[in-house]
């Protein structure tokens, strides 16, 4: 059960950073909300890097709740292995 609880939060984990990098692609950095990184009043342009940023870690976390998911292998007996 805890492994199966992992897998999802850090599928839905990977989902919101999604979000993020979808937010700072289509956001101007003045009109971003004050507390994330990157806000500039005096600014309008886009954070590419950021939004990237947040992508590379949106597929680092699906791919540990890929990793997370896969079923342990079978124990092999030592006759099986000759």
């Amino acid at each position: 059960m805890n492994k199966k609880l992992v897998t999802i939060l850090l599928a839905v984990v990977g989902v919101l950073f999604l979000g993020m990098a979808i937010y700072y692609w289509v956001t101007p950095a003045n009109q971003l909300l004050a507390f994330v990184p990157g806000y500039d009043p005096a600014s309008a342009v886009i954070h590419f890097k950021h939004g990237l940023a947040m992508l590379i870690l949106a597929i680092g976390a699906w791919v540990l709740a890929w990793f997370q998911s896969a079923r342990k292998p079978k124990a092999s007996s030592p006759a099986s292995t000759q």
